[in-house]
């Protein structure tokens, strides 16, 4: 990822420690106040004379107790949660570091080429266009090979929902995923198989039967796995698929996707490999990413998609609305490409 990015995930690091620090002190505070009323009652019951008094405030003094111990256990919890992010922002100032001396040696090798082409002769300027124009006859006729005009077919998307413990609303985001192509456009063109409860194998029968031009991915992941459905009921703990083991199922087809949108959380960490390797485009988020952003900006990608509109256009439009929204995670779903096709000019929906 860019320094960019790495500045925003630190930022948005830094404002949940304050908060969850804040919480902590609220309720220390809390803690403190309930504490000091519960002696005050003990005390007050310890001094008068009357015993329905006196077993009134003890027990007035054994409720502030059990409220400053509520208090406490939740201080304590957002302390630990504090730390928790402390520890993510230390991770991601070193990560920030790295990509701002990589982006420092990168200009600055950029500046020596630069001085390096001004010295150049008239003739060697002239042998470096040409060179440069063979490059590019090569490029139009490696993207012709890779993306082929579109053929007369329905646009087919693979979506696959996974939240084994149940704490996300994957059927609610292909619900809107779904109602947003039905009312665009060339919605007649779009065609969708939709499992909501996704495993491994769902993962390869869809690959294999069902020959989507998209993948789509809602769940957890990081930057080096994806979290799958087991063949289970209840609540359980998902099945963990490397990045490396998810590429290579997606790679084990004749026909290959062109696009891989992983809707989930740090998920951007996989980009560079899936486009190297898999597919010419694919999609993830920089960061964690809150259920409503994610179902926002998928919806309005895929509305835009099924309207006509390019893949660099799609993705402008979903990080767009979440902006206007009033939403925080439009600078998370991040758009990736190989280098030999150009996503402003790619359609995956045409009509003849």
């Amino acid at each position: 990822m860019s320094a960019t990015q790495y500045r925003g995930q630190l930022e948005r690091k830094r404002k949940q420690r304050l908060d969850a620090e804040k919480k902590a002190n609220e309720y220390r505070a809390k803690e403190s106040k309930k504490r000091a009323d519960a002696a005050a009652a003990r005390q007050a019951a310890m001094k008068t004379t009357s015993q329905s008094t006196a077993r009134s405030k003890t027990r007035e003094a054994e409720r502030r107790e059990d409220e400053a111990k509520s208090a406490g256990a939740e201080a304590s919890r957002w302390a630990a949660r504090a730390a928790g992010y402390s520890r993510e922002e230390a991770t991601i100032a070193t990560r920030l570091a790295k990509a701002e001396q990589s982006e420092a040696a990168a200009a600055e090798r950029a500046r020596k080429r630069e001085q390096q082409q001004i010295t150049r002769t008239a003739a060697a300027q002239q042998a470096a266009l040409s060179a440069r124009l063979s490059q590019a006859e090569t490029a139009v006729e490696r993207i012709g090979r890779r993306l082929p005009d579109p053929r007369p077919e329905k646009l087919r998307i693979l979506m696959l929902g996974a939240s084994a413990d149940g704490g996300l609303r994957v059927g609610r985001e292909q619900k809107r995923i779904r109602a947003a192509i039905e009312t665009a456009l060339h919605r007649d063109y779009v065609e969708l198989d939709v499992r909501p409860a996704a495993t491994t194998e769902d993962l390869l029968d869809g690959i294999a039967k069902f020959r989507p031009h998209v993948i789509h991915f809602s769940g957890h992941s990081n930057e080096d796995s994806i979290e799958f459905e087991d063949e289970v009921d209840e609540p359980h703990v998902g099945v963990i698929v490397s990045a490396r083991a998810f590429a290579n199922a997606v790679r084990a087809t004749d026909q290959a996707p062109i696009l891989i949108m992983l809707n989930s959380c740090l998920s951007s960490g996989q980009l560079d490999r899936l486009v190297a390797d898999v597919v010419p485009f694919a999609i993830g988020m920089a960061d964690e990413i809150e259920d409503g952003d994610a179902i926002a900006y998928a919806a309005r990608f895929y509305a835009n998609v099924a309207n006509g509109q390019s893949i660099h256009a799609a993705h402008a439009a979903g990080r767009a609305a979440l902006e206007l929204g009033g939403l925080e995670g439009a600078d998370l779903p991040t758009l990736a490409w190989a280098d030999d096709v150009d996503p402003t000019t790619a359609v995956l929906v045409t009509v003849e």
